[in-house]
């Protein structure tokens, strides 16, 4: 017998499972193993699912599961697609019911599942979904849109809007993934949009598979040229390699390729460029204005001429494809909530344990219960945002899964170098003004993050400090506030980065009058994550501290490379083998054994929830 919820058609012994290891089959009956067991619930706004024209500013309830249909290289998903254990205890178990209960009490308008798949829970969400409706709530979710026929007859009627992400537009794009064409998944597109549900579509742009994009649009064009087209520069996360990574220059190129074809077309996971904005397609003006706000994020802001009655152009009248209306208040998310930060939160965690040598995902899944259940995220957010208290974490985690020798090891020489760089600070007098960006020179790192701790500590002044930056992982400023600074050197982060050149221009286009730009004082990271979100900041902070006060400090930070990466990862340092992982140190590093993703103890489970395929 065959899984039939979505087209990969997996042949399911009795008992057994398919590819995503989330269903087995009872007789003639498909089960899903682990029903009614979240990950996340709680309230975003509607742009961190991401979804931009469909009640902007909506507050909604997120919820997400573990697994996938799926298994992308490079996935920002992947703890917990992968990695998460769906048996864990850091699961919440709710009713149907129940999670509308949640919706309705935290004020939220609907229910979007994102993050992880719901082809990996259907029948879960489909029960959820019918419970949300009948309580008059919008429901909605983030898929790759790989449903077979009958799975797409079951939910297509419960759907107000869906995200659909477009894997490319050949087999061999989609036989990476576990697929083996786009076709499902270019007929679902049509037949949600001619179903009436609001349909937005996603994409990855990388190096090398743009021409795929431009293909997608003019699919896209064809049904409708008001369907909004995002596409998400790739960040190479995982196995996938950096030089993938397109820069937000050439970025910014394609989009504007793409906006010859469509009316609406957006560029995520570049800080600070404009294309999150809304346009009227007619007349050019600003209607809706967004910002940056992570991973596959963004974040509606107050300003643009807003929509006018029956959702047109205030200014030339004409009809926008944007359905509802605009929170009158946005709903501001906790930290690591919303979207894809809290997976990088468990990435974070995640880092750590493999610098103290830790090489079985099970342990990594201690650690997060024990944050998780304990409702530690945000203490976890608050310590990792400093270097003293970021080496308190690394000895914690490492008593409660028994490493406390290593842990030491890694705290130990963190500390090392961070009293040999006081020490040499002890008779400086001046510290230099530095301004921390990311991707853009407009986009202003939050004063408090640990890029800014890093200056401070390499002897500098944080100028970000001095701007009250909101957002996630900061805002885009305007260039008056940074001549306002003006810094006289500017770090890129080292995460989301620009090339030097490419950001150097920027400024001269812009007319910075700043002294970084006047001297040439702009620098990238000799690698990523050396800044934020790993260990490796130790390597970050010996680079800062040579370009801040070059006169004291010399460091051989490549050669410390290799001394770290050998002490705590077992594994040579080669500058072409990073990624933009803060877990993994490199695009080679492997688990010493995959994940079981089936567990015992499921009959109860099975008994919970089930759907025979006439039922679909």
């Amino acid at each position: 017998m065959r899984c039939n919820i979505c087209e990969r058609g997996c042949l399911l012994p009795e008992a057994g499972t398919g590819a995503c290891g989330l269903y087995s089959r009872i007789g003639r009956e498909i089960v899903e193993l682990y029903p009614d067991r979240y990950l996340i619930i709680c309230p975003i706004s509607i742009e961190t699912m991401p979804l931009l024209h469909f009640y902007p500013g909506g507050k909604f309830l997120q919820i997400s599961t573990a697994g996938c249909n799926f298994n992308c290289d490079g996935c920002i998903s992947a703890a917990i697609v992968k990695e998460m254990d769906p048996a864990s205890r850091a699961f919440h178990h709710l009713s149907p019911e129940q999670v509308v209960d949640e919706a309705v009490r935290n004020d939220c308008i609907g229910i979007t599942f994102l993050m992880n798949d719901p082809l990996a829970s259907f029948l879960t969400f489909i029960n959820v979904a019918e419970a949300a409706k009948a309580r008059g709530l919008l429901v909605g979710c983030s898929s790759n849109g790989y449903f077979t026929e009958a799975s797409l007859d079951k939910i297509i009627k419960l759907l107000d809007f869906v995200n659909i992400g477009v894997k490319g537009m050949s087999g061999e794009a989609y036989s990476r993934c576990g697929g083996d064409t786009p076709a499902p998944v270019l007929r679902n597109i049509e037949r949600f949009y001619q179903s009436g549900v609001h349909v937005e579509v996603s994409c990855i742009c990388s190096k090398g598979h743009n021409q795929e994009i431009l293909i997608l649009a003019d699919y896209l064009a064809n049904i409708s040229a008001d369907i909004p087209l995002q596409v998400m520069r790739f960040i190479p996360v995982e196995g996938a390699e950096l030089a993938l990574e397109e820069s937000i220059r050439k970025a910014e190129g394609l989009r504007d390729m793409l906006r010859e074809k469509l009316n609406y077309v957006y560029l995520f996971n570049s800080p600070g460029a404009e294309y999150l904005n809304t346009l009227c397609p007619g007349c050019g003006e600003l209607i809706l204005k967004r910002d940056f706000y992570g991973p596959m994020g963004a974040k509606l802001k107050p300003a643009g001429l807003g929509l006018g009655e029956k959702n047109c152009c205030p200014r030339c009248g004409r009809e926008l494809n944007i359905k509802g209306f605009v929170a009158k208040k946005v709903y501001q998310e906790g930290d690591f909530q919303g979207g894809y930060p809290f997976t990088r939160a468990l990435e974070m965690m995640e880092a750590i344990l493999i610098a103290m040598g830790v090489r079985e995902q099970q342990k990594v899944v201690r650690i997060w219960e024990d944050v998780l259940c304990n409702n530690n995220l945000g203490k976890f957010h608050d310590d990792i945002r400093t270097p003293r208290a970021y080496i308190k974490t690394i000895r914690h985690f490492g008593g409660l899964i028994g490493l406390e020798d290593k842990a030491e090891a890694l705290a130990k020489y963190l500390e090392e170098k961070l009293l040999l760089i006081e020490s040499g600070l002890r008779t400086v007098d001046r510290k230099p003004r530095v301004y921390y960006a990311m991707g853009k020179p407009n986009f202003c790192i939050k004063g408090g993050r640990l890029e800014n701790q890093l200056v401070e500590t390499a002897g500098g002044t944080s100028v970000n400090r001095e701007i009250d930056c909101e957002g996630r992982p900061g805002m885009s400023i305007t260039l008056e506030q940074l001549e306002a600074l003006n810094p006289e050197i500017i770090f890129i982060s080292s995460f989301m980065s620009s090339p030097v050149d490419d950001f150097y221009e920027e400024c001269l286009k812009a007319c910075l009058d700043v002294e970084a730009v006047k001297n040439k004082r702009i620098y990238n990271l000799p690698a990523p994550c050396w800044d934020f979100g790993s260990p490796r900041w130790v390597l970050g902070l010996m680079f800062i501290a040579n370009i801040i006060h070059p006169g004291i400090f010399h460091f051989d930070v490549l050669a410390e490379a290799k001394v770290f990466y050998d002490k705590f990862y077992g594994m040579e340092f080669s500058l072409s083998d990073t990624n933009l992982s803060f877990g993994k140190p490199s695009c080679s590093f492997k688990w010493d054994t995959q994940p079981e993703m089936l567990k015992k103890g499921g009959e109860t489970c099975r008994q919970t929830l089930s759907l025979s395929p006439s039922a679909l």
